[in-house]
């Protein structure tokens, strides 16, 4: 087996907390010789997992020793964790066909029992604790369901998500202390009676609950997760999954739950003198090891002999499943990552590269802290917790925010989600084959079955360990029949770059097709089979062909090298670069258009939409977000009753015109008096820097913002304020809607659902100052460098959020 470091290039230890440098040196020895040879996928069995549906099951959901399989294909899901409690009902069904829209097929989310039962012996499940109707709403929509159940959850949640009243009993938590379980037991037989009949079993196969996680993050107590599994099967509850977290070398039950794993680019409970932590090379670079060490670290000591190296690793014989890829990620008070998209979508795509039979996001959907009637529910040091995070926020930087923005790594994720949908079962059963690392060479690896595959290569890190153009690129791989070697003539990959490219894949009427694009989906449209790829950026699109002849191409420049066609579009990237052969157009996309496509049901067809905007997939056809200025919208095949077609580009799609509506209002803001500083305090189980308390605010700078009702009457109203500072609430009256500690990006606040609220009292802003001084760490390209205080509010716009359905 191989192994994906060696020598200078090897991942750090997790212990350490220095910035690694892995900027590959400019090689100076021509074109290194990257070469890996692909054999056929050895044989698959059952998992040796007590789990799975039996064959008999209708939608069966069962476990190979590799991949995942539904109703017998092999299947690769992407979950997405949603939290149904830290939102609003009315918002909902709306988020999930968002996320349903984004290429999500499995809903997860956690049981904080916290929100269910703040009061001793009060179990409520109304309003936004409402889990039935929620799942109801996913399987409407079509997700299946990951549901976690605790009892702990974390989730940056009070207690880990225990209520103040169970904390405080004298029982060993976290244990099988029969005073403990019987609680639990009460807890779980609350859960069970909300969503009975929504299990999938062989009863109720079309049931959305295909799975289920007992607690999280339980490290070092293997049989009492097996008691969390039989004492959830005795109140009722059936899942064809039982998962629990696998990463910090946890001790787990084996065969009696799935071990599932994290993956992030950065995160909050690092150290406030932190840069870029150690730990997030392993998730840049393609790696057959699963766990990792550093996630809730802070929440634990780690065992001194676990070996990182050891634990999760390819070996398991089971499918590498992954429940909280980052989506993005929190904030504490000490410490605020700034998370790029492209971040997110470079560490997805290396996960698949390195062999995720599972992808799953946390978060995928952003949130606010839920208000309880006794407390807060925020993890801070008041509870104990190494850090102090926010008391409402909760949006986690994620693909979708707390206020359902559709951010740019949701339209990249799907880009990928699309691929797994349509060409994941290909994907599924080819196994990763990870090359040793060349000095000078980029990071890359195949995943292939012996006679076709896809090749993986990454050269993208987080802005603050970038690394640099790799010049002289070029792949060799050697199949059982044939080796490829491309890009045939060598390339330089760029800064930042990660792609996926097919490896002697059939499409349509094509038998076998290798290119320097990555592929999309594709969609049989009156005949033909349109196929769409994305190019990247730097990288001419390159075609070999086999099995096809020189008469059946148009729209490119053909080579023949004696073994197959050497093709190059005659256009640039974009809708009208087509490459025809056969009865199969395929489409290579400019980037921004290759992060515009969609795929769902309009009007009972399959379809495919080019849209550079926000938007869902709704019962009556795509809901589009109307833009601010007139914009186009494309589709194959094409929409009905769409009266305002336009002029197309190319043969595929055609094209309409959405026209726009800009009416964001721009509130006035005036000076802000004063530059308060947070007191410096420190607190918590790891002595950090502390967040200002409520009493603290009493001397917080404060302006007021006058809010039009003519901004109030969209589907939602956002408040989006571009500021510097420390911290800042935002409050209507005395209540507290909405808060943030800065970190460099846009606060954005829906104030839809206190229409009525602000009809008679005013909305305020309470903010703190930027210290020069501090200790706090904020993303160094944003980070202010004056001399003195910063507080300042550039603007804050309101923007009513309109749709319009096209169909």
């Amino acid at each position: 087996m191989t192994t994906p470091f060696d020598g200078e290039q090897r991942p750090p230890s997790p212990t350490d907390t220095d910035t690694p440098t892995d900027t590959p040196p400019p090689t100076d020895r021509g074109t290194p010789r990257l070469r890996v040879e692909v054999p056929a996928a050895p044989p698959v069995g059952a998992a040796p997992l007590d789990m799975g549906d039996d064959d008999a099951t209708a939608n069966r959901v069962q476990l190979t020793t590799r991949y995942v399989t539904f109703d017998g294909a092999p299947w690769v899901p992407v979950m997405g964790e949603y939290h149904f409690s830290r939102d609003l009902p009315e918002n909902w069904e709306h988020e999930l066909r968002k996320m349903k829209a984004g290429g999500i097929n499995v809903l997860a989310g956690y049981m904080l029992w916290i929100v269910h039962e703040e009061i001793e012996g009060r179990l409520r499940f109304d309003g936004h604790r409402d889990v039935r109707r929620f799942l109801q709403l996913a399987d409407e929509i079509g997700l299946k369901v990951m549901l976690r159940i605790g009892p702990w959850a974390h989730g940056e949640a009070r207690n880990g998500g225990f209520p103040d009243w169970l904390q405080a009993l004298p029982v060993r938590h976290r244990s099988d202390d029969p005073a403990y379980l019987a609680e639990v037991r009460r807890w779980y037989a609350g859960i069970e009676e909300q969503v009975r009949g929504l299990f999938h079993t062989p009863e109720n196969p079309g049931g959305p609950i295909i799975g289920i996680q007992v607690d999280n993050e339980l490290y070092d107590d293997g049989p009492h997760l097996a008691t969390l599994r039989a004492l959830a099967e005795e109140v009722g509850m059936r899942a064809g999954i039982w998962t629990a977290t696998g990463w910090g070398g946890a001790e787990l039950p084996r065969g009696r739950v799935l071990p599932v794993y994290a993956g992030y680019s950065d995160g909050f409970w690092e150290e406030s003198t932190t840069g870029w932590p150690a730990f997030g090379i392993r998730h840049f670079a393609f790696d057959t090891v699963r766990d990792d060490l550093t996630v809730g670290a802070d929440l634990r000591e780690t065992p001194a002999d676990v070996d990182a190296e050891a634990t999760g690793g390819a070996d398991d014989p089971w499918p590498f499943v992954t429940c909280e890829l980052g989506g993005g990620m929190a904030v504490a008070y000490h410490r605020r990552p700034l998370v790029d998209p492209d971040d997110v979508a470079a560490l997805a795509l290396t996960k698949i590269g390195s062999g995720s039979a599972w992808q799953g996001y946390y978060m995928y959907h952003g949130g606010l802290q839920v208000l309880g009637e006794l407390s807060t529910t925020q993890e801070s040091h008041a509870t104990g917790y190494p850090n102090d995070t926010p008391v409402r926020d909760y949006d986690f930087a994620a693909p979708l925010g707390a206020v359902g923005a559709q951010r740019p790594h949701f339209h990249k994720l799907r880009q990928q989600h699309l691929m797994l949908d349509a060409f994941g079962a290909q994907l599924a059963t080819a196994p990763a084959i990870i090359p040793p690392h060349v000095d000078g060479a980029p990071r890359w690896a195949v995943r292939g079955d012996g006679a076709r595959g896809f090749l993986f290569a990454n050269n993208h890190q987080p802005a603050i360990a970038a690394l640099e153009p790799v010049d002289d690129v070029r792949f060799e791989v050697a199949f059982a029949e044939r080796t490829v070697v491309v890009p045939t003539r060598p390339v330089t990959l760029p800064r930042g770059a990660y792609v996926v490219w097919p490896l002697r894949q059939s499409y349509g009427s094509i038998p076998a097709l290798t290119v320097t694009a990555q592929p999309i989906t594709q969609l049989v449209v009156e005949g033909r089979t349109i196929v769409l790829f994305a190019a990247s950026d730097g990288i001419p699109v390159e075609l070999q062909l086999e099995g096809v002849a020189v008469a059946d191409i148009a729209g490119g420049e053909v080579r023949d090298d004696g073994t197959h066609l050497m093709v190059s579009p005659i256009a640039a990237p974009g809708l009208d670069c087509e490459v025809r052969v056969g009865d199969t157009t395929l489409v290579f996309l400019d980037r921004a258009s290759a992060e515009s496509v969609w795929r769902g049901e309009i009007d009972g067809r399959d379809t495919l939409v080019l849209w550079r905007g926000g938007g869902w997939f709704d019962r009556d056809g795509f809901r589009a977000v109307v833009p601010a200025a007139d914009a186009v919208v494309d589709a194959a095949p094409p929409l009905h009753g769409a009266a305002d077609e336009i002029a197309g580009v190319g043969t595929v799609f055609r094209r309409y015109r959405v026209r726009g509506a800009d009416d964001a209002t721009a509130l006035p803001v005036g000076e802000v008096a004063g530059r308060p500083l947070v007191p410096v305090r420190r607190g918590g189980s790891s002595d950090r820097l502390s967040a200002p308390t409520d009493d603290d605010f009493a001397v917080a700078a404060t302006v007021r913002l006058d809010v039009p009702a003519s901004g109030l009457t969209g589907e939602r109203s956002i408040l989006t304020l571009d500021w510097t500072g420390d911290v800042m609430r935002v409050c209507i009256g005395d209540r507290l809607i909405a808060d943030q500690f800065w970190y460099g990006r846009p606060f954005e606040i829906d104030l839809a659902p206190y229409r009525e609220l602000l009809r008679t009292q005013p909305l305020t802003l309470k903010a703190f100052a930027w210290s020069p001084d501090t200790g706090v760490y904020v993303d160094p390209r944003v980070r202010p460098t004056g001399a003195g205080p910063t507080l300042e509010i550039r603007s804050a716009v309101l923007r009513p959020v309109r749709t319009v359905t096209l169909g």
